[in-house]
């Protein structure tokens, strides 16, 4: 077999019902399997799924067991070749397993190889290339030194930045939101270490893949990564979680700083909170409630399922247009500087792998319309903040 995939779920059905229709198609002439992973989900995830997913091995936890360790427990049963981690909040392209196994073929000391992620307005996530956090690295972008310095290949190293995203690159730490990885390094190096219950586990696995003589790497492939929908990201909180992660990865491989980056940690994550509340209560001061504004989409549509999605925004209430088009036809980009909030694109009708290259830019922009998709099967616009039915 030549490629096991994992999805570890809890509570985002109707995204990970979206990832299964990509990864679907991006299966076609490979030899996987594919495993969902549920962290006892109250969503009816696993009823709702497996009527719909008959060939996926479901694996149901009777507790939220975290993310490295329910990775862990189809890792032990994966067969393949190699080992994709990914992200239930994302979608694939339909070339993009093919490109991954075709690079790792002819790249034997390829240990892991991760894409480029699109944020829902089709710029590029930066978390897509990462250094290692060295104490420096992570001094850096803790006090904004990396940010500051965005091209310095010595301030801002832990975005790697400087590095082409139209090129492949070696890179060090590669995000477990899409996370390519041959078995054999995997085999060598052991598992996800389950101390990390969320968040620094991939960077502790691309590590340690690193120091067992492998190199990791970047591909100019992309995957929409709706970020945060499959764990919601209250900011302090997320903070202080990630944080409580790197303070983990530093007693682990650093232990003799371990001690003073604890310390550094815990007094960024206080400024960072008492930052934020002042923030929030200046702008309550400064600002009137804004009136909400009606949702604007663009509906793209060869007339196939067109009435369902017209009725969804009727439904909402929400402003819309129709860009009428022949199967496969795209509007133009000047579309993407008009005044829309979501161009929805009917997956039955066009591959993923195009939605993705019509909303992809490198730059930035004041307004870009997000990425909304429509899922037949469901009768759903996919949106980042969530179905709407």
């Amino acid at each position: 077999m030549k490629l096991s995939i994992v999805i570890v779920n809890y509570n985002v059905r109707y995204y990970l019902e979206q990832c299964l229709l990509s990864v679907e198609k991006a299966l076609a002439g490979v030899c996987g399997e594919v495993f969902v992973v549920d962290n006892n989900s109250t969503d009816d995830s696993m009823s709702y799924l497996k009527g719909k997913f008959p060939w996926v091995r479901y694996i149901e936890n009777d507790e939220n067991v975290g993310f490295s360790r329910a990775n862990n427990q189809a890792l032990r049963e994966a067969r393949g070749e190699y080992v994709l981690l990914l992200n239930p909040d994302t979608f694939i392209g339909e070339q993009t397993l093919r490109e991954c196994i075709d690079f790792m073929d002819k790249h034997p000391k390829a240990g892991i190889c991760g894409v480029g992620m699109l944020r829902v307005d089709g710029s590029f996530a930066p978390e897509s290339r990462r250094g290692v956090p060295t104490p420096f690295v992570a001094f850096c972008k803790m006090t904004g030194l990396g940010s500051l310095f965005p091209k310095s290949r010595l301030f801002g190293r832990y975005y790697m930045q400087y590095l082409n995203k139209q090129s492949i690159n070696p890179i060090e730490i590669v995000s477990g939101a899409f996370m390519f990885i041959r078995k054999a390094a995997l085999d060598q190096v052991g598992l996800l270490d389950e101390t990390f219950f969320m968040y620094g586990e991939d960077i502790d696995l691309s590590y340690r893949v690193l120091n067992a003589g492998y190199q990791n790497y970047y591909i100019p492939t992309h995957i929409l990564h709706y970020k945060g929908e499959s764990t919601k990201k209250d900011s302090l909180k997320y903070v202080n979680a990630f944080h409580k992660a790197m303070v983990i990865f530093f007693k682990k491989h650093f232990a003799h700083y371990s001690a003073i980056y604890s310390a550094f940690i815990t007094l960024t994550v206080v400024m960072k909170g008492v930052m934020s509340y002042f923030m929030q209560k200046i702008y309550v001061w400064t600002h009137k409630r804004p009136r909400k504004k009606r949702q604007k989409y663009l509906i793209v549509s060869d007339g196939r399922n067109l009435d369902d999605m017209k009725g969804i925004a009727e439904k909402h209430r929400f402003k819309y247009d129709v860009f009428h088009s022949k199967l496969g036809d795209m509007p133009s980009t000047d579309v993407l500087y008009r005044d829309y909030d979501y161009i929805v694109f009917d997956t039955s009708r066009y591959p993923f792998s195009s939605i993705l290259e019509f909303f992809r830019h490198d730059d930035s922009y004041r307004h870009r319309p997000h990425i909304a998709t429509y899922i037949p099967s469901n009768k759903t616009i996919m949106t980042m903040g969530g179905a709407i039915n």
